[in-house]
């Protein structure tokens, strides 16, 4: 019978890195193994705040490709059956009530285990384990209930989560039984560490998805990176496509030790993704993540200007700084230009002859008269590349005097020559 696996996250704000990585293991399990992968939001109230973290969540899922099965699921909207199969519980001897709260009763001797699907078998002496609360005094399921009878509703067959949830599972697993309903198999996967070694929070840097999404990160990439932290294929494959994860996974290539998030990595990853994207769809990715991120610039500018940016920018959001002087003025460092007058009149005279004017032309030309001037190209172009772009670093310096267009390119040069 194909798995059938949930994600259900609280909504209590953005959707934390470590979030998604469980939700992916589910995702990638299910996909892999074509079963069902379904959305249940564990909420207990109706406000404003949760109805936007919701949208959230469901927004932040599909911009990384982890779509769901069915519709989402609503804790909230099972309350009342919750309540009902306590109480059915209390009359079968299995619960009682106590100062209006109802409790499940817990064995006393033995043990309760699991064949944990990451873990191995794990045991736990029933004398640790109390007897649960159910149903609060004011009528709200406890998460350790409702959470295990939601799992019987939605007919799951497998649960994977954190292994904080270790101590959860022996409570759930003996609510099933009471029920008479089947468990899961149950499989927690280890925490996501800082480079510090810590459980990764917002100390190390970015931990949500939106903030991964505004530094220019693309969805494939992350999916690829996170697969990773506590999954290998092999020993050597690192880059993967999401249908080659969804291909290659299986849990029993899971880990049991934790992972160390490595931003360092990520950007690398990012940056082999992006240069594996056709051109087209580079510029497509390009174009929407500016208009996402406040940028009214022309877009068929930004789309002339991937070829120069494509091999050398490792996320989306390095563009701005890397090849922003196409769009806007630049105010080049004296101290960068000092020395370079002779180079920028010459540069000035050959490009207001260049015909057309093309990079190649352009390069042709600008070598004549660094030659001319006894210079070599890297002391000619420099100061050149300071005065059209603002920076030593800048995208291929005859292409980018191109996409600035003649009149452009010999405005700044004026500006950082002075009159000739």
């Amino acid at each position: 019978m194909p798995p059938v696996v949930r994600m259900a996250p609280s909504p209590t704000g953005f959707l934390h890195i470590g979030g998604v990585h469980t939700a992916l293991f589910n995702w990638l399990f299910a996909r892999h193994e074509g079963g069902e992968f379904r959305l249940r939001i564990e909420n207990t109230d109706t406000s404003r705040e949760v109805d936007e973290a919701t949208q959230h969540i469901e927004e932040s899922l599909r911009w990384l490709g982890l779509t769901w099965d069915g519709p989402v699921t609503f804790q909230l909207d099972r309350m009342e059956r919750c309540e009902q199969e306590a109480r059915r519980l209390v009359d079968e001897g299995k619960a009682y009530e106590d100062e209006g709260a109802i409790r499940i009763r817990m064995p006393d001797e033995g043990t309760t285990g699991w064949d944990d699907l990451i873990r191995g078998r794990v045991e736990v002496a029933n004398e640790t384990i109390e007897d649960l609360v159910a149903i609060r005094a004011d009528g709200r399921p406890t998460y350790n209930f409702a959470s295990p009878v939601e799992d019987w509703l939605d007919g799951i067959t497998h649960v994977l989560r954190g292994d904080d949830h270790i101590s959860n599972t022996p409570k759930q697993i003996r609510i099933l039984e009471a029920f008479g309903a089947p468990v899961p198999q149950y499989g927690h996967l280890a925490n996501i560490l800082g480079p510090d070694g810590k459980k990764l929070s917002k100390r190390h840097g970015a931990v949500g998805v939106d903030e991964f999404r505004a530094e220019g990160y693309i969805p494939e990439a992350i999916v690829n990176y996170l697969a990773l932290l506590g999954w290998s294929y092999d020993d050597k494959t690192e880059i993967m496509t999401v249908p080659e994860l969804i291909e290659r996974f299986t849990l029993e290539r899971v880990g049991a030790s934790p992972a160390v998030f490595d931003y360092a990595k990520l950007e690398h990853f990012n940056g082999v993704h992006l240069r594996m994207l056709p051109p087209d769809e580079y510029a497509e990715r390009l174009v929407t993540y500016l208009r996402e991120q406040g940028y009214d610039w022309n877009e068929q500018l930004i789309r002339a200007a991937v070829p120069l940016v494509q091999e050398k920018i490792s996320r989306l959001g390095e563009f701005p700084q890397f090849a922003g002087f196409l769009f806007r003025d630049v105010q080049p460092d004296p101290a960068l230009l000092d020395g370079g007058a002779p180079m920028l009149a010459a540069a000035r005279e050959e490009l207001e002859r260049v015909e057309p004017f093309t990079a190649d032309r352009i390069e042709v030309a600008l070598r004549a008269a660094a030659d001319r001037l006894g210079l070599k190209p890297r002391q000619a172009f420099q100061p050149i590349r300071v005065a059209v772009t603002g920076s030593k670093v800048s995208p291929g310096l005859f292409e980018s005097i191109e996409l600035l267009g003649r009149e452009t390119a010999l405005e700044r040069l004026n500006a950082a020559a002075g009159p000739s």
